[in-house]
């Protein structure tokens, strides 16, 4: 069995990487709630408080992570409000121990109030600023949201990973074989009236926990798994409650964004399967981590029977969704 992925990641390492930037740490450090990587907030000798990541072992290359870091520097080059890494010495990822790791500035906020409006407006705005950057070049390195790499790709490693009850097996292959199909049909739909899927630069992870608010506006954090994508990848996850509350949402977040950036209205037909595409995601991205004990640790029901019930009767339930004519906005 491979070894936990941050087992040498001690207290001394840490600052030991921070001396080898030439800053100095006082010895007070916080962790902060991240799972995939591991995150600190570490206070200097000089007073100052940078935030530490250090990158996951063996999940992205050094060249995935400065893409990201680029995208995330072109962003803050316009005033965007996203929080990019440091440049020290004319670099921006750094290795110590075997760990890549970067620094950032510390800022603060509060959980965006998305029933309000204004808040959604004002994120839509900044979200059309974000694509409207995203579109100007694209991504080499990182990698591409589709039906195969988010959903062909999850299934088949869930299949094999011998973490599912058996017994529960066969309906679950059905379920997630069911999302797959529909989820294929609603792209090759699209496709056949846009001619492509257009593939943004995008955060790719935009829930409200990535997003800090300030009485300055939103700080947009985490550019962790940024993607090619389409733009609604941006959108669906602010949205919630029944069809008609996400459509007033998702109008309100246009109003701000296509100031910016236009959105296609076509794209609404993906949304249900970037959702799909999420369900089986995340249940990989859970069964792939397992082996780091912070993972049991943190998600006991998983790998349960309760669990994968749950999860067939949700891909059920999306399948269903899935037939379901596409959000209509306001």
């Amino acid at each position: 069995m491979a070894s936990p992925p941050y087992e040498g990641l001690t207290p001394d390492c840490i600052l030991d990487a921070l001396d080898s930037v030439a800053l100095r740490g006082d010895g007070r450090m916080l962790a902060l709630n991240s799972y995939e990587n591991r995150v600190y907030q570490l206070y200097l000798e000089t007073g100052e408080v940078v935030v530490a990541k250090f990158y996951r072992p063996q999940r992205w290359s050094r060249a995935q992570i400065l893409e990201e870091h680029q995208f995330a520097l072109e962003l803050a080059e316009q005033e965007i409000p996203v929080v990019a890494p440091m440049v020290l010495a004319g670099s921006t990822l750094f290795e110590h121990a075997g760990f890549r790791f970067a620094l950032f500035p510390r800022v603060g906020g509060r959980a965006p109030e998305l029933e309000n409006d204004g808040v959604l407006t004002r994120i839509g705005s900044f979200l059309g600023r974000i694509h409207a950057v995203g579109a100007r070049s694209a991504f080499v390195e990182r990698v591409a949201l589709t039906p195969a790499t988010f959903g062909t790709a999850s299934r088949d490693y869930l299949s094999a990973c011998d973490l599912i009850p058996h017994e529960l097996m066969p309906a679950w292959q059905a379920a997630a074989d069911g999302v797959l199909a529909a989820i294929s049909v609603a792209f090759a739909e699209f496709e056949s009236h846009t001619g492509e899927t257009r593939a943004l630069r995008l955060h790719g992870d935009c829930h409200p926990g990535n997003i800090l608010w300030s009485p300055a506006g939103p700080q947009f954090v985490d550019l962790d798994d940024c993607v090619s994508g389409p733009a609604i990848q941006d959108f669906w996850m602010l949205l919630s409650g029944d069809s008609q509350a996400m459509a007033q949402q998702l109008d309100q977040l246009l109003k701000g964004y296509e100031t910016f950036c236009r959105f296609d209205r076509r794209e609404l037909r993906l949304l249900e399967s970037l959702r799909g595409l999420r369900l089986l995601h995340y249940s990989a991205w859970l069964a792939r981590r397992w082996n780091d004990p912070a993972f049991p640790a943190a998600f006991p029901w998983f790998n349960t029977q309760r669990y994968w019930q749950d999860r067939i009767l949700e891909l059920r339930e999306q399948i269903a969704a899935l037939s379901e004519p596409p959000l209509a906005l306001p």
